[in-house]
């Protein structure tokens, strides 16, 4: 770990705290595939925007509390030097304790579909294996890092040590930055788009969800142009 440590002497203060934060992680953690996926977060830091490696992120959920509520469904796809890497996308169907309800009615998925899903530890595993060496992205990122912290700690037995870029918190910003009131719809994934004539796309399935934040991603990218991205970031 030397070129760490090297890496580390010459970085910015923000740097060596978020490479620190991760090796902590990484020497605490008796998981390998998290071990390894800490250790591929710390070269990040380093790197500008442009040549950032993404793993944009959605997930489907029985409702919006992490501590009763499950993961229906994950989805995910990668950026790669500002383009969209289809190859890299992924998705899957979770089985849940119990019957799904009314959510259901939000992202169609129903009992019958879920009994024919994967295990959480399975579907947590699925992503983690996409994002090593990728900064996660997603839209209201503290929403998503908060489910996979929490149900990652079932899996695992330990807090996870995640970060995310946040599509929302990029748009906050830029209103903010033009002093313009924010309405109460105007951060939805949906709304957001369509400033950037983005096109419609069906709302609530964890693989389109993860599309449709990347194409934001990319639009605001090239609207801004930010060469930092630390301020975009969110944690669990």
């Amino acid at each position: 770990m030397a070129w760490f440590h090297q890496w580390l002497s010459m970085g910015s203060p923000w740097q060596r705290r978020y490479a620190n934060t991760l090796e902590r992680a990484a020497a605490s953690t008796t998981s390998c595939l998290l071990k390894e996926y800490y250790h591929s977060q710390v070269p990040l830091a380093s790197l500008a925007m442009a040549d950032l490696p993404l793993l944009v992120f959605d997930l489907e959920m029985t409702g919006l509390d992490a501590n009763k509520d499950q993961i229906v469904s994950i989805g995910w796809v990668g950026i790669d030097k500002g383009k969209i890497a289809l190859a890299t996308a992924g998705s899957c169907i979770l089985a849940i304790d119990g019957h799904i309800g009314q959510s259901a009615c939000i992202h169609g998925i129903v009992d019958s579909v879920s009994q024919e899903g994967i295990s959480l530890t399975s579907g947590l595993e699925q992503l983690i294996t996409a994002a090593h060496g990728r900064l996660l992205v997603a839209h209201h990122a503290p929403l998503d890092l908060g489910f996979l912290a929490h149900h990652g700690k079932q899996v695992w037995g330990e807090p996870l040590c995640l970060h995310a870029i946040d599509t929302l918190t990029f748009e906050q910003q830029r209103f903010q930055l033009r002093q313009q009131a924010i309405g109460s719809d105007d951060l939805r994934l949906g709304a957001c788009r369509a400033r950037y004539h983005l096109p419609i796309y069906p709302a609530h399935s964890a693989f389109m969800d993860a599309l449709a934040c990347a194409e934001l991603l990319l639009a605001q990218l090239a609207s801004a142009k930010p060469t930092q991205w630390q301020h975009l970031l969110v944690s669990a």
